[in-house]
C-alpha cells in the first residue's frame, strides 16, 4: 500500500512502516555523511552471504547494481546477448566464479573481464559465440578453468588466450573449429600449465602430429568425434598413444578413426619381433651414431623420433642440424655430445599393436655409462636401491635400546651374606640389578631375575712362588642364572657339582 499525504502517519500499513524505516535509516546515514557499507541484493536475485544468483530470471540486460563483495556470481539461463565493457558499475575484487552459461551471448567486447581480475572459474558455455577476439580474455591472469563448449566458435584470432598464464583446463568441445589452436601452447603470453584440452566434437580433419608428440602426456588432449583423416601420421600418433596408455585415447578409442586393419599401408615390411627392453647404443663424444627404428624397415611414410629435447620428422630434416632422420627411419647423430644421452622413441605407423613387453625406445649413452648416469640422462631400471634413511633410523633405535638397557640394568656389587660373613660373591662377582637403588637398600626381589658373573680370584701360593686359582664356592651366595623364583634368596651352593 502506498503512503499518501492524506493518510495519517499512525495509520500506515505494515509495508509502509517498513519502507519508512528503511528510507529513514538511509536518509540519516546520508545526512551524517556515512554511506551504506553493504550494497543491497537486487530484488530479482538471490543472495546468500557472498554468493549472488540471478539465474533463470529472463534478463536481457545485465543488472548494474550487483554487490561488489560477491565471490560467486551466477547469471546463467537468461536472455543476455552481449557483454559490454561497462557491464558493471564497479570492479569485483573478490569475484572468483562467474557463470554466464545458457544465454544467447554472441559478442564479448575486449577487456570486458578486466573488472574481475581474480577470476578462477569462467563459464561461457552454451552461447552463440563465433569468434574469439585477440583481447577477449585480457586481465584474467589468475584464471584456471575456462568453459567454452556448446558455442559456434569457428575462428580463434592470435592472442585470444593472452594473459591466461595460469589456465589449466580449457573446454572447447561442441564448436566448429577446423584447425587445431596451436597458439595455446606456443604463443607468447599464453597458458604455461595447460594440462587439459577438450577439442572433441568439432570439425578437425588433421592435427599437428609433430607438435602433439612434443607435449607432455601428464595432461590430456581429447580429440574424439572429429572427422580426422586416417593417414600414416595420425596412425603413428594413435599407436604411440596406445603404447603409452594415453587416457584420452584409451577411454574414447571407439570414437577415433583407424580402428581396424583397413587403414593405410605405411610400410613395406614390418619386423615381427620387437625388442623386449630398450636397446642401448654407446658412442664416444664427437663420433657419428646411427640408431635404427625398432621393429620397422623400409617405411613409405614419415617417421618421427621423440628425442630428449625435440621431435624430429624424416621429411622435414634440417641439413645443418646434428640430429636428422634418414628416409628409412634411422636416426643419425653427428658429432655426439654428452647432452645427447637419454631415451629416444621411434614413432611410426607399424600397423600392429605393441606387445606387453615390447618397446619402441632406445637408450643412447655418449661417453662412459657412469658419467651419463651421474648426469641423470640414462633411463634407470631394475631394483630399487636400499633405503639408507631406513638404515639410519634402525641404527638409532638400536642405539637407544642399548642405552636404556645400560641405564636400567646397572652392574652392582653383590651383598654380603645374611649371616654377616664377609666373603660375599667374591671380589670380582657382579650382579645385573634391576634397580641401582637396591645396592643401597640391600633389598632383593625374590621373583626377579638375576644374572651372576663369577670370575676366579688369583692369589699367590706359598709353594715355589707359583700362582694358583682359588675359587671360594663355600661362601658364594647367588640367586642363579636367570632365576625364575624356584630358589630362595640366600641359598648357598655347597656341592661343587651344582656349579656346572
Amino acid at each position: 500500500m502506498r503512503l499518501t499525504a492524506s493518510q495519517p502517519l499512525g495509520k500506515t500499513s505494515v509495508r509502509g512502516n517498513r519502507w519508512n524505516r528503511a528510507t529513514a535509516a538511509l536518509m540519516l546515514s546520508l545526512c551524517l555523511r556515512f554511506p551504506p557499507s553493504v550494497a543491497m541484493c537486487p530484488p530479482y536475485c538471490l543472495c546468500a552471504s557472498d554468493i549472488i544468483s540471478c539465474s533463470g530470471r529472463n534478463l536481457s540486460v545485465l543488472p548494474s547494481d550487483l554487490p561488489s563483495y560477491a565471490t560467486r556470481l551466477d547469471l546463467s539461463h537468461n536472455a543476455l546477448t552481449a557483454l559490454p565493457v561497462d557491464w558493471t558499475s564497479g570492479p569485483f575484487d573478490r569475484l572468483a566464479t562467474l557463470i554466464l552459461s545458457r544465454n544467447s551471448i554472441s559478442q564479448i567486447e575486449g577487456n570486458a573481464f578486466t573488472v574481475a581480475p581474480y577470476l578462477i572459474h569462467l563459464d561461457i558455455s552454451s552461447n552463440q559465440l563465433t569468434v574469439l577476439n585477440s583481447s577477449i580474455f585480457s586481465g584474467l591472469k589468475e584464471l584456471k578453468e575456462l568453459l567454452l563448449f556448446g558455442n559456434q566458435i569457428s575462428q580463434i584470432n592470435p592472442g585470444a588466450f593472452s594473459d591466461l598464464y595460469s589456465l589449466q583446463r580449457l573446454y572447447l568441445s561442441g564448436n566448429r573449429l577446423n584447425a587445431f589452436p596451436l597458439g595455446l601452447y606456443w604463443e607468447p603470453g599464453g597458458p604455461r600449465n595447460l594440462t587439459f584440452l577438450d577439442l572433441s566434437n568439432n570439425m578437425l580433419s588433421k592435427v599437428p602430429v609433430q607438435r602433439l608428440l612434443s607435449l607432455p602426456l601428464q595432461g590430456g588432449n581429447y580429440l574424439q568425434e572429429n572427422p580426422l583423416v586416417c593417414d600414416c601420421a595420425l596412425l603413428a600418433l594413435l599407436e604411440y598413444w596406445m603404447w603409452r596408455q594415453y587416457r584420452p585415447l584409451i577411454v574414447f578409442r571407439s570414437q577415433y578413426p583407424c580402428r581396424d586393419d583397413s587403414g593405410p599401408k605405411c610400410s613395406q615390411q614390418v619386423v615381427s619381433d620387437m625388442p623386449v627392453e630398450a636397446n642401448t647404443y654407446h658412442v664416444d663424444p664427437g663420433k657419428w651414431l646411427s640408431v635404427p627404428c625398432p621393429g620397422l624397415t623400409s617405411p613409405t611414410q614419415d617417421v618421427f623420433w621423440v628425442t630428449p629435447k625435440t621431435v624430429l620428422k624424416s621429411s622435414t630434416n634440417d641439413t645443418s642440424a646434428r640430429l636428422i632422420v634418414s628416409p628409412n627411419g634411422t636416426l643419425e647423430i653427428q658429432e655426439a655430445l654428452m647432452e645427447d644421452s637419454g631415451v629416444y622413441v621411434c614413432v611410426a605407423a607399424r600397423g600392429r599393436h605393441f606387445g606387453p613387453k615390447e618397446s619402441p625406445e632406445v637408450n643412447v649413452v655418449v661417453g662412459n655409462q657412469s658419467t651419463a648416469s651421474r648426469s641423470g640422462l640414462t633411463r634407470r631400471k631394475g631394483a630399487q636401491h636400499f633405503n639408507t634413511a631406513f638404515t639410519t633410523l634402525a641404527s638409532c633405535v638400536v642405539s637407544i635400546i642399548l642405552v636404556l638397557l645400560y641405564l636400567y640394568l646397572t652392574p652392582c656389587r653383590c651383598q654380603e651374606n645374611r649371616g654377616g660373613a664377609s666373603g660375599g660373591c667374591g671380589g670380582r662377582a657382579f650382579v645385573l640389578c634391576a634397580d641401582p637403588r637396591e645396592v643401597e637398600s640391600g633389598q632383593r626381589r625374590s621373583n626377579g631375575k638375576r644374572v651372576a658373573f663369577l670370575e676366579p680370584q688369583l692369589e699367590d701360593s706359598d709353594v715355589d712362588g707359583l700362582k694358583t686359582t682359588a675359587i671360594h664356592l663355600g661362601h658364594v651366595t647367588t640367586e642363579g642364572i636367570l632365576k625364575n623364583g624356584s630358589r630362595t634368596v640366600g641359598q648357598t651352593l655347597t656341592d661343587p657339582t651344582q656349579m656346572a
